[in-house]
């Protein structure tokens, strides 16, 4: 820091203002200690580090001029270890957000949708999505997925047969619409919304 920056953040500390801190120029071990730090908080894949260390990167090279292709080399690096030694997979990872998701009312093809974003691989989402449906084998019945998701939402949101009082045409519009825009199919919302809270056919066998 020269003297003037110095003069410039003792002015600010008297002034009681905050200066933006300077990214450091990133080496291995700085790359390291960011990876593994995210790691020990968050469940993530091989994308999405490569993007969280990647912003570091080009935070540090446009600030300090350095060449971005020289910290993606690292990254590459890091990533492609982490993911040897079992840190980072992408399977692990696709099979527990999806159960998350689905217990959460997502349905099928927005769970497929969120997990491509997250750069899982097609077979990993396809092994993800069979191991919600376990009696299904190797091809999952997704109709029946997205119904049990559709259910699930419902209740949570308290639609359909959840609803508490008395519900008018108005209110069950309201409600399948509410399910269409959660991304499930007319036929699927239609039979939710109509059907019983006690129906335990959510499975559809």
């Amino acid at each position: 820091m020269t003297k003037d920056e110095a003069r410039s953040a003792a002015g600010d500390a008297r002034r009681g203002r905050k200066r933006p801190r300077v990214p450091r120029k990133v080496t291995r071990a700085s790359l390291e200690n960011a990876a593994l730090a995210y790691l020990a908080r968050f469940a993530t894949t091989a994308k999405g580090l490569t993007e969280v260390l990647m912003r570091r990167v080009h935070r540090a090279a446009h600030h300090h001029g350095t060449d971005p292709a020289e910290g993606r080399a690292l990254v590459d690096t890091i990533v492609v270890r982490y993911r040897d030694a079992g840190l980072i997979d992408d399977a692990t990872f696709a099979q527990a957000r999806a159960r998350t998701l689905f217990a959460r009312g997502v349905a099928v093809r927005a769970v497929v949708f969120r997990l491509r974003r997250k750069g899982v691989s097609d077979d990993d989402i396809a092994a993800a999505i069979a191991g919600l449906d376990p009696e299904s084998g190797d091809s999952a019945d997704t109709r029946a997925l997205d119904r049990a998701a559709a259910r699930a939402l419902a209740r949570r949101r308290r639609l359909g047969p959840w609803r508490r009082g008395p519900a008018g045409e108005d209110t069950r519009t309201r409600d399948l619409a509410a399910l269409a825009r959660a991304g499930f199919s007319y036929g699927i919302a239609r039979e939710v919304i109509d059907g019983a809270a006690d129906d335990d056919t959510s499975a559809g066998r």
